[in-house]
Parts: structure tokens; sequence; C-alpha cells
């Protein structure tokens, strides 16, 4: 389903500025998204907001025609309740109580910035509120490890050893990725590993690290529709994601506002 280059491409500083503004878009455009987000919004308005936002600065989205089992028809991926990844936009509604975590991203200049949030429609039980914040946690605690010297494994070790403390479960079928002029480059990220295992981190690699968490279940499913990605036993799902850049002065959040 997912285009990969392989090879890993270190990025000069020009290029992470211009990485940065490409974050910096998509992180404007996704809180506009998050803003509409209430009972009775359907995803597809919510697609419509987030290409408002990339339409004011004259760019486009890397997700739009991605090439898969058919071109990729959004902007955004749109993915509610046990919908793990790639949720496609169109009629569904939100209704109170519901998640829906937005992938979305955005090419400035040829290069790409990617990030995903999990957001409550309306008041949500404890339990669901749980397993966000917990994902949230788990982006912030791997993105603490990506400092030059430490492994692709550090990262997931630290990713999962975390997720699954809380009773969660780590999906191995999808990870994270390089990031740069494409939107899935060299190397693939597991959000789960063995500490000193891997590749090690460069300054000038740019990672997207994207926890996907699942409440029931580290299996998944994919629906007829050949792209929505599911919880294999309909338990709720979370997912968050930024993309890094790798410095000597630590890891630097380039999908920031």
């Amino acid at each position: 389903m997912i285009s990969w280059e392989r090879s890993i491409n270190i990025k000069t500083p020009y290029e992470v500025g211009i990485m940065r503004e490409a974050g910096r878009i998509t992180a404007e455009a996704l809180a506009a998204t998050i803003a509409l987000v209430k009972p009775g919004v359907t995803t597809g308005e919510l697609n419509a907001a987030f290409e408002a936002v990339q339409k004011k600065y004259d760019v486009i989205s890397p997700f739009k025609n991605y090439p898969g089992p058919y071109p990729y028809p959004a902007s955004i991926c749109t993915s509610v309740n046990d919908e793990l990844v790639h949720g496609i936009p169109g009629d569904r509604v939100l209704k109170e109580g519901d998640i829906v975590s937005i992938d979305c991203g955005t090419i400035y200049e040829g290069f790409v910035g990617d990030m995903a949030r999990t957001i409550a429609v309306g008041q949500v039980n404890k339990s669901t509120r749980r397993l966000m914040e917990v994902t949230d946690k788990a982006l912030e605690i791997g993105i603490s490890t990506m400092v030059p010297g430490n492994t692709i494994g550090d990262i997931g070790y630290a990713v999962q050893t975390y997720v699954e403390e809380q009773g969660f479960y780590i999906t191995r079928t999808y990870t994270g990725h390089g990031v740069g002029r494409k939107m899935h480059e060299g190397p693939q990220v597991p959000n789960y590993g063995r500490p000193g295992r891997g590749m090690k981190l460069r300054e000038g690699m740019t990672i997207a690290l994207e926890p996907m968490v699942l409440a029931g279940t580290p299996e998944t499913i994919v629906r007829d529709d050949q792209w929505t990605v599911v919880s294999a036993d309909g338990s709720l799902t979370a997912h968050y994601e930024n993309t890094i850049a790798i410095t000597a002065d630590g890891p630097q959040i380039l999908t920031a506002l």
C-alpha cells in the first residue's frame, strides 16, 4: 500500500528550514481543521477546511493522489474510533463521544511536513481520554530519544515500553518513516524495538515519528475500500505524529505553529 523511497536523505540546515515552513503550514491547517470538530460535522467537511488553508498558501497535500490500490482521493486521512490510519473523508457524520485521528501533510518548495492528531468529538469517556493521552505521551517520549548516536531501536523501544506498560498495544504493521522530498523515505521507524539495534541517528535526518496505539489488540485489517486500516477486534485506536529533525542541539519538532 505504501510507496517507499528507501534511501536515507540527509538534509542541510537550509533544507530543514524549508521543512519547518512546510510543517508550520501543516500545523496551521490542522489547527483550523480541529477547530471544526464537533458532533454533526462530516469528515468531508474537515478535508475541505484543511484544503482551504493550503489554498491560501498555494500548496498541496502529498496525500492527494498518493499511489496505492487506487490513488488516495483526499488531502487528509480521517480515521474514526476503531480506524487506525488511512480513513477516507466523506459523508460520515461525527457523533458525540467519537474520536477522529487526522493525518495530514503539506508539500512546500519540494519538501514535506507530515503530522497527525487524535481529537475528541464532544465529550469522551475516561478510558477513551486515557488512550489519547497515552498515545500523545508516547510521541513525546519517542521524540526525547531522537538524538545523534541513538538508534532506531532506541526510539521504538521507548515508545513500545511506555505504551505496553500502560496496558495498550502497538501495531507491528505500520511504522514511522523518514520524510523530506518524498513523504515516505528511509529509514522505517517502528514503534517497537530493542535498544541499541538498527541504524544510528545522524544530524540532518528528518523523521516522521507516529505512535499508532490500539486499546485491545495489535492486529489490524484493511477494509473493503482498500485503504482504511481498522483494529481487528473493533477496539478504539489513536494516532499522533510529528516531523522531527535530528540536530546536535537535540530533536527539533518541525510540525509546530
